[in-house]
């Protein structure tokens, strides 16, 4: 199916998680300092492993950064 990442188009294998999608994404299962959109929405870390991505969404990952 395809989806879209930090706006460009991939090809994954379905039906998949938003955490199976950061693992592939960052090499990590949950890392620390990353959030998740779906669809404009931010999907809290703890429903990672529930949220399923559909053909067509939009995902955002978007590493937090520290400032000062």
């Amino acid at each position: 199916m395809e989806i879209r990442i930090n706006g460009e188009p991939v090809q994954v294998d379905g039906p998949c998680t938003v955490a199976a999608i950061v693992e592939q994404r960052t090499g990590q299962r949950a890392p620390m300092g990353i959030a998740v959109a779906r669809n404009g929405a931010v999907v809290p870390r703890s429903q990672w492993f529930d949220v399923q991505v559909q053909e067509d969404d939009e995902l955002e990952l978007v590493g937090v950064m520290q400032g000062g």
